[in-house]
């Protein structure tokens, strides 16, 4: 299993579009917490690859990640990132 967030210079099929999000909650003692963004990236990264495969793919392809920083007006922060690429498999050869 492979993720990149480039194309492929090969035959494939698409297995379909994976998307993953994953969030955490700033605590107020420390409100400039931005380290839990690591974190969260390998999380969705994982959430991504188990997706995939369970679709029977060999990979992910143009993987791309958003982030953000959603503030609620009476509670705390919440650190946000959403993850989607594209799962593609190898045709068997003959």
């Amino acid at each position: 299993m492979f993720m990149t967030t480039g194309g492929l210079n090969r035959a494939h099929e698409i297995q379909g579009i994976m998307t993953a999000t994953q969030h955490a909650m700033m605590r107020s003692e420390k409100p400039d917490e931005f380290s839990l963004f690591d974190d969260l990236f390998d999380a969705v990264k994982q959430k991504l690859m188990k997706q995939a495969q369970e679709a029977g793919a060999d990979g992910l392809i143009e993987v791309r990640f958003n982030t953000e920083v959603v503030r609620m007006s009476v509670a705390p922060k919440f650190l946000v990132v959403h993850g989607y690429g594209t799962a593609v498999k190898f045709p068997q050869k003959k």
